[in-house]
């Protein structure tokens, strides 16, 4: 399980990330200013810092290079939207940057493409008795490999990426298929249903006028 360390002196925001990052299955610590940060970091053990510029202590500016001698990826995520202040994030080696306010599933997104550049996501990941094993798109259930077809695999994965999440069908078209897609909200639908199918499981649930979740 990779573990993700929040650097965010506003402890609501950081608890909103904190929730965000648990319920899809991540592991979180807290730090509330910059000296706590550093502290976090020099233990080691952390696989990515979502890290705030505008901190008591040190600033996010000033941790930077001690992140980056760990070789731990970064994003920053700030209320500094200027575009000076962006680039001079990206130049002192940010791998990635988000303005506040931000949505959840855009930095969960975020997080899961910079753990793949960095070679750091898990390469398998499952609920119940089925199993994903994703550089070889491979599904599992108590043992046994079920076939699946690329979009569906793609579904699925994406469900589990956001377990606990409702999704909606335009947005799951969005994420599976790609804004090009030409074709409308049934096809959720009738993706969904062969999941569930061949999958065997109760755990894909209809959100209400909303579109479907995984339930954790």
């Amino acid at each position: 399980m990779e573990k993700i360390l929040i650097i965010e002196d506003e402890e609501p925001i950081s608890e909103l990330i904190r929730l965000n990052l648990s319920l899809v299955g991540f592991e979180t610590s807290q730090a509330f200013d910059g000296a706590e940060g550093l502290g976090c970091i020099r233990k080691g053990g952390i696989d990515l810092v979502i890290l705030d510029i505008m901190l008591p202590e040190i600033d996010g500016y000033q941790l930077l290079p001690t992140i980056l001698e760990k070789k731990i990826p970064v994003i920053i995520l700030t209320a500094k939207d200027s575009l000076r202040d962006k680039v001079k994030g990206l130049n002192l080696g940010a791998d990635d940057y988000i303005t506040k306010p931000f949505e959840g599933i855009e930095l969960l997104a975020r997080v899961r493409a910079l753990l793949r550049r960095a070679g750091k996501e898990a390469g398998t990941k499952g609920f119940e008795d089925i199993q994903l094993f994703f550089e070889q798109r491979r599904v599992f259930k108590s043992g046994e490999e079920i076939e699946l077809t690329p979009k569906e695999f793609d579904l699925l994965r994406t469900l589990l990426e956001n377990k606990g999440i409702a999704l909606s069908r335009e947005r799951l078209l969005q994420m599976v298929w790609g804004y090009d897609f030409e074709g409308n909200t049934r096809t959720v639908d009738m993706h969904i249903q062969r999941l569930r199918n061949k999958l065997k499981t109760d755990r894909i649930k209809t959100v209400y006028k909303i579109g479907y979740r995984l339930e954790a």
